[in-house]
Formats: structure tokens, C-alpha cells, sequence
């Protein structure tokens, strides 16, 4: 074997691996889709799941053209959803009232942990 038999050998074998797995990932990404879709009906879901399971390259470009924009639409309202939950949750662990911080510092004043200039410059920073 020469080198240029071996070189396209070795590019067939990777576009045939690529080809898989950009299969598999549509795939699983049109079946995500078709559970989170609540406007199609169990038998529909059905229905899609048969052909993808029975003609498979045929359903999922079908299915990408018929119903990509909402798709599309559904993806982005998940990640929305998401984004928005992290959001909440960030700012209910994160955020304390300056009330809060101001309690806080002056237990640990009291306790003798801090002094009374430390809890100063904490009641400044958390009032301004």
C-alpha cells in the first residue's frame, strides 16, 4: 500500500466515524425532542418512534424539516427554563439582606471573633 492509499483509507474511516456519531447525536436529540414536545399527542410520539426505529435517516430529515422550528422553539425555552431556575437558586443561596450581614457580624463581634473595627468596615461595605 502506498502512502496516498493509506491516507484516504485512514480520512474514509474518520468521516465514516463522524457520520455515526453526528447520526446518534440527532438522533437522541429529535427523540429529547419528541418527549419534551407537549403539544404532540402519546400516538404521534408513537408513530415517530416507529418510523425512526424502522427507517431511521429518512424519519429524522423529515422530522427536521417538518417540525425543526419548534425544535428550535423548545430547546431554547428549556434552556430559558434552565437558566433562569440556576438564576433563582444562586441568588436565594447567595444573597442575604444587609440586615442579615449586619446580625451576623455583630454575633461574631460579640463573640469576640472579630473587632469592633472589623464589624465597622463590614457594616460600611454591606450598607453601601
Amino acid at each position: 500500500m502506498n502512502f496516498f492509499e493509506n491516507f484516504w483509507s485512514i480520512f474514509w474511516w474518520l468521516f465514516c466515524v463522524y457520520a455515526i456519531f453526528a447520526f446518534l447525536w440527532a438522533l437522541f436529540m429529535v427523540i429529547g425532542d419528541l418527549f419534551r414536545d407537549h403539544e404532540l399527542s402519546g400516538w404521534w410520539k408513537a408513530v415517530w418512534i416507529v418510523f425512526l426505529a424502522f427507517v431511521p435517516f429518512l424519519s429524522l430529515l423529515v422530522y427536521m424539516i417538518a417540525r425543526g422550528k419548534g425544535m428550535t422553539e423548545r430547546s431554547m425555552a428549556q434552556a430559558r427554563k434552565s437558566q433562569e431556575a440556576t438564576d433563582a437558586y444562586i441568588r436565594q443561596v447567595a444573597a442575604a439582606s444587609p440586615s442579615e450581614e449586619i446580625a451576623k457580624a455583630k454575633a461574631l463581634m460579640d463573640a469576640g471573633t472579630i473587632s469592633a473595627a472589623e464589624f465597622e468596615r463590614i457594616k460600611s461595605k454591606v450598607v453601601a
